[in-house]
């Protein structure tokens, strides 16, 4: 899909390891000028915001998965 001319980029950022990912290729960009630092600067906050929501997701499926043992502990 192409807007404006300029071919849509997307980065695959669902999991810590493709943010990390993300991040490496954010860098590499503005390193090599392909990447304006502002525009940069605004996709790490948005990385951070995304690591944010998947620690907490995570969390709370721990937590729910100990709900659910000790709920199972006291049926006992």
């Amino acid at each position: 899909m192409e807007e404006n001319g300029c071919k849509r980029r997307v980065m695959k950022m669902d999991s810590p390891q493709a943010v990390r990912k993300a991040l490496s290729r954010i860098c590499n960009m503005v390193l090599n000028d392909e990447l304006d630092p502002r525009a940069a600067n605004t996709m790490i906050m948005g990385c951070n915001a995304l690591l944010s929501s998947i620690r907490i997701d995570e969390q709370q499926k721990k937590i729910d998965e100990l709900e659910i043992k000790i709920n199972n502990l006291d049926d006992d």
